[in-house]
């Protein structure tokens, strides 16, 4: 059985530019449409499994009133004929009939445990359920289906019922942070966006009537041609004024201007008025207005604006900070209207990085009898020999790494450090070296300036050694990386900082990976999920299985390209935790002490994996080589690859 998550979504900006932008495929002169899209925070869990039937359950408190179970033959006539019924149930069967049609599949059980999401408030509970049914069957069936294609899926299977849903809906597949989505013919692309500083959102339901069907009726009429001036400023104002709202909007988020991105939400809502409002009688909208002119409201927030296809419908705004934004949640519930708050948090770039240095060097004996296997000496290139620890550290300083954190044995082992990073040569040392060497000895010093010390007292594991860090993180992602290993990029740009990157794209836990033959799976943790990309870099993780068999690798946990060749993925060795994968190593430690149990291993894997099933997991394939240091084989291939200097 899975548990899943699907958020609710809020269009923060475009609303309306997602069938506009499909009339290109008519009229090459309108321009793509662009929209900002978040999910939420409410929203929609559920537990799935396989079944017989296609079944919906519900233990939500939240749905009883509005909720009886229902299950159906997982046949195309049944299935279609539920799709087209207009019941309750009818988008979820349209999704279930669409995997039928193109992948064959067997039936699901899906039983909604919590209901967090309102319904019939602009925020897409229809298209979120969609999006929860693609996902239990992709998961369950191993369709290898990316985001995207889940999102595809949810809408096709929408279009089934008698709704017509946008293709703004489904961006709730993406979870919960801001998307920018572009909408050019068929084609849709999503890109994360920036955010520099929280953001207060509140959003409301204003509990009157709209007619959504009336107004996308009315606003399709001037596509894809405009008649007259009307029409061409409502073809403008969905196009390039759109555009240059869009445009505006990334740049605030990214930058922080907060006030200034309120201030534009309001300038929208003014374009809106003055130019599509006339379009449909329908987009008349007093209530709308007189709560966006609220002189109660004014001084809590910074701007605001409709939702969605506007009208009487839904309202948003950016509240000033958290304090304004529960006065105005609570204001506006206390008006008749139910309001719901929308925290956006600050994509943090990667400032922190620890590794964990403890550990003897078994396979490296005798030599780790007066040498610690990070201090191994590694001849490079540029004439200089490096120990690994060095090697570690360059790479983290070239990535934008502002403090390292280096987990430890003893304070013994310390004075090694110490006085490698932090005690200047003695002159006469000093004096024998060439000019190049003594400047590189600043390099080096400068480098320990940025060290900082914990130390793992017990040996508890792997996971209970980086858990001695977590005063260090400041709450913040960090760079998790081996001791005993050395990264080697095939590019300018260190591996280090080529997951650093793809962390501010997606913004949850990273884990390196790369490809291992099946025959050698039973040594490492295998992960398995969905390609992102078409260049097959970026895996939505689905599972990760410590040491598996090859049988059941073989058969559960190879991941397909684009040539349709499974491939066995393993972690690389660097990481980026997210402040919930400490927070679980507290309860794992926590539970062990509870027991008494304090010699049971804390490990780091089952704390990734437990935080991927509640918040998600991204794998990168990283351009570039690992070498092992505790292997004598890798040490060699090792030394012979960095002495060579790079093409």
């Amino acid at each position: 059985m899975l548990k899943l998550f699907v958020p609710g979504r809020l269009c923060l900006f475009g609303e309306h530019t997602d069938w506009a932008g499909h009339y290109r495929t008519m009229n090459a002169d309108i321009l793509p449409g662009m929209a900002i899209v978040t999910g939420i925070e409410q929203g929609i869990y559920a537990e799935v499994e396989k079944a017989s039937n296609f079944e919906m359950h519900s233990d939500a408190a939240e749905m009883k009133d509005a909720w009886r179970d229902f299950s159906c033959r997982m046949t195309e006539t049944d299935l279609k004929r539920v799709a087209k019924s207009g019941s309750f149930f009818c988008y979820c069967a349209g999704v279930a009939s669409y995997m039928l049609e193109w992948y064959k599949v067997g039936g699901v059980r899906i039983r909604i445990t919590n209901m967090t999401l309102p319904m019939k408030s602009g925020l897409s509970s229809s298209a979120a359920i969609c999006v929860l049914v693609a996902r239990a069957f992709n998961l369950l069936y191993n369709l290898n289906l990316n985001t995207m294609g889940e999102m595809n899926i949810a809408y096709l299977g929408e279009q089934r019922t008698s709704s017509r849903c946008g293709r703004l809906d489904q961006a709730c597949a993406f979870g919960v942070k801001p998307n920018l989505m572009t909408f050019d013919g068929d084609e849709i692309e999503v890109q994360s966006l920036n955010v520099k500083k929280t953001l207060h959102w509140v959003f409301a339901d204003l509990c009157t009537a709209k007619d959504t069907i009336r107004i996308l009726s009315d606003l399709n009429k001037p596509y894809p041609f405009a008649q007259n001036e009307k029409e061409q400023n409502l073809h403008r104002a969905l196009g390039e004024w759109n555009h240059k709202i869009i445009e505006r909007a990334v740049k605030y988020m990214a930058e922080g201007q907060v006030e200034q991105l309120g201030q534009l939400m309001t300038e929208t809502e003014n374009m809106f008025e003055e130019y599509i409002t006339p379009m449909s009688p329908a987009l008349q909208a007093p209530k709308l207005h007189e709560v966006l002119r609220d002189p109660a409201i004014q001084p809590l927030v910074y701007g605001g604006k409709g939702v969605g296809s506007h009208g009487d419908g839904s309202v948003q705004f950016l509240a000033r900070d958290a304090e304004s934004q529960k006065k105005l949640v609570d204001y506006l519930n206390s008006e008749g209207m139910r309001a719901y708050q929308l925290t956006i948090n600050p994509v943090h770039t990667v400032r922190r990085a620890i590794i964990p240095v403890a550990g003897f060097g078994t396979r490296l004996y005798p030599a780790t009898r007066g040498l610690k296997k990070d201090f191994f000496p590694i001849p490079c290139a540029d004439g200089m020999v490096r120990p690994v620890i060095l090697i570690l550290l360059e790479e983290l300083v070239k990535s934008g790494i502002e403090e390292i954190c280096l987990v430890l044995g003893s304070e013994e082992e310390r004075k090694l450090y110490t006085e490698f990073f932090e005690t200047p040569l003695s002159a006469e040392h000093l004096s024998k070296l060439n000019t190049e060497a003594q400047e590189y000895e600043n390099r080096i010093l400068d480098i320990g300036k940025r060290l900082r010390y914990v130390y793992q007292k017990e040996k508890r594991g792997f996971g209970h050694a980086v858990y001695q860090a977590v005063e260090f993180t400041h709450n913040e992602p960090v760079l998790l990386l081996l001791g005993d290993t050395i990264y080697r990029s095939h590019r300018n740009k260190p591996c280090a900082l080529q997951l650093i990157e793809e962390y501010e794209r997606y913004n949850r836990l990273m884990v390196s990976i790369h490809s291992v033959p099946l025959t050698e799976v039973s040594r490492y943790g295998i992960l398995s999920g969905i390609w992102e990309d078409k260049e097959n870099t970026i895996l939505n993780v689905s599972a990760m299985n410590e040491k598996p068999k090859a049988s059941y690798a073989e058969e559960f946990l190879g991941v397909r390209g684009n040539d349709g060749k499974k491939e066995y993925c393993s972690v690389f060795g660097q990481y980026i935790l997210t402040p919930e994968v400490f927070q679980q190593l507290e309860t794992d430690i926590r539970k062990a002490d509870e027991g008494n149990d304090h010699t049971r291993e804390i490990e780091l894997t089952s704390a990734l994996e437990a935080v991927r099933s509640n918040h998600g997991m991204m794998g990168v394939r990283l351009d570039g080589e690992m070498y092992d240091m505790g292997n004598p084989d890798a040490l060699c291939r090792c030394v012979a690859a960095f002495s060579e200097p790079k093409e």
